[in-house]
């Protein structure tokens, strides 16, 4: 369907607008993409922290429990530097878990525990240091062996690796959180952009579309353009030839309409002298006439009255023929045509049907070829007014030595036209005379038929109204060929004769 400008700005405003609303949803969808992604991201991280101070304080406790054992054993000091170490660190590890779960109420209730453990360790760890540093080694490993401060490191171990499995199964959980909150915007954004890719495509589509209906507008227009100072000028060469056409009818209606009327004046004249004789003898009234007198009246009343009456009544019945035709002809100009889908071949067909017995009696043949000018847009019953007038003469001028052959030919023509080309063996016209038989009352060659010369008039006014030509070309003696170009389809033509 062809895209007006009305539906190209719709469409063009519909895309936009959904091209607009895809873009808002994509640019929302990914603020928020953006805050969850941010809030998951702090969360991890957050957790990372915490499970980080946890893995240090169950590192530190460990190395300051080493460093404590392998002293009292060796009285080395160089055990004494991890144990140092880790007790100036162990403040701020728990500082940093207290502060990395403060927002974690899952473990609320372990802090203070695991605190209260890892001060008592402490406490027992420098308890037995102090005691080894002042000589009392033996007490200190007493106090080792009596397992108190094994229980608290044991408790507090296990409370450590609580912590920092809750905290690996949380930090899994933010990490798939995440994950899966980066994979929906991503999948978001393909989709949206899938979709805006086809909202592109779309728009591309009915630009491209419109533009194929401008540069098809523009080459019409550029076809227009270019045919119309042809079509000027066919035009112009139609209404010169139109107004030669009137002019010429004008002429010889004026002519052959006149010879009736010089002929029925003339003997109208002659009536009025035959009706001196007559009047010479009616009114005499006893007188007596003299033989001349007697001779008159009889030879007016039985010659000259018959005569010039016979005369008469022939020339009005010639005028009233020429009148006829006349009228005939006109009538067909001001019909109204109706164009209509007409098969070709079964109209040509249908119309010979007319002829066929005379041909046929005769040994002739008739031939029907359309090819690929079957169907045409045109007026019936013109059209079979065209071949009937044809197909009659062809029968009516055949030449007396042979069979009567007619071929009827139809090819499509230039310009979206058909060409008809009747064809026939008979008497055929001499070259002179080509023009002169289409003109009204105009007939060729010997006159031994009857008729006022009408017939091939007829034909040209019809196909000139259908918007058509017919020309002739022939040898006397050698058949003629009557050529017919019509448009093909008449609606196009009428339409263009209006506008």
């Amino acid at each position: 369907m062809p895209l007006t400008s009305g539906t190209f700005a719709r469409s063009s405003i519909l895309m936009l607008l959904i091209g607009g609303i895809i873009l808002i949803g994509i640019v929302l969808s990914s603020l928020f993409q953006a805050r969850m992604t941010q809030s998951y991201f702090a969360t991890v991280v957050e957790l990372r922290n915490a499970r980080s101070a946890s893995s240090d304080m169950f590192a530190l406790l460990q190395a300051a429990e080493t460093g404590q054992r392998g002293y009292l054993l060796t009285q080395n000091e160089s055990f004494l530097e991890p144990y140092r170490r880790a007790l100036t660190e162990v403040a701020d590890r728990m500082e940093q878990l207290e502060v990395a779960l403060e927002e974690e109420q899952t473990f609320a209730g372990s802090l203070p525990r695991l605190g209260q453990l890892i001060d008592e360790k402490l406490k027992e760890l420098t308890q037995t240091v102090e005691m080894a540093q002042n000589g009392d080694v033996a007490g200190a490993i007493d106090v080792v062996r009596a397992e108190y401060g094994r229980q608290v490191m044991d408790e507090a171990r296990e409370l450590l690796r609580n912590l920092i499995r809750s905290l690996d199964a949380r930090l899994n959980a933010g990490i798939e959180e995440l994950s899966s909150a980066s994979n929906a915007m991503q999948w978001f954004v393909i989709g949206g952009g899938i979709v805006m890719i086809a909202v592109v495509v779309g728009a591309i589509l009915v630009v491209a579309q419109h533009v194929r209906e401008l540069s098809r507008a523009r080459l019409i227009v550029e076809e227009l353009n270019s045919g119309l100072e042809e079509r000027v000028e066919e035009r112009t060469e139609d209404l010169m030839q139109a107004n030669r056409e009137i002019q010429r009818y004008a002429y010889i209606v004026s002519h052959d309409l006149r010879a009736p009327l010089v002929n029925i004046m003339g003997f109208t004249s002659e009536l009025d002298a035959t009706l001196t004789a007559i009047r010479a003898y009616v009114l005499a009234e006893g007188a007596t006439l003299t033989e001349q007198q007697v001779q008159d009246a009889r030879l007016a009343v039985e010659e000259d009255l018959p005569e010039a009456i016979s005369f008469i009544r022939s020339s009005t019945k010639k005028m009233d023929a020429l009148i006829n035709a006349i009228l005939k002809i006109s009538r067909d100009g001001r019909r109204e045509l109706r164009p209509e889908p007409v098969d070709l071949a079964e109209l040509l067909e249908h119309t010979a049907a007319s002829i066929y017995h005379q041909v046929d009696e005769a040994g002739g043949e008739i031939r029907i070829a359309v090819g690929g000018a079957r169907g045409l847009v045109s007026d019936r019953f013109s059209l079979e007014q065209i071949f009937g007038n044809l197909f009659d003469n062809a029968v009516k001028y055949r030449h007396p030595d042979r069979p009567l052959s007619l071929a009827i030919r139809a090819m499509p023509a230039r310009r979206n036209g058909v060409r008809i080309e009747v064809e026939d063996n008979g008497r055929g016209i001499s070259p002179e005379d080509h023009e002169r038989v289409f003109e009204l009352f105009r007939r060729s060659g010997v006159q031994d038929k009857g008729g006022e010369g009408i017939g091939l008039a007829h034909v040209r006014s019809l196909v000139r109204n259908l918007g058509g030509e017919i020309t002739v070309t022939s040898t006397l003696g050698g058949g003629s060929t009557f050529i017919i170009r019509l448009p093909a389809d008449l609606s196009q033509y009428v339409r263009s004769n209006r506008s």
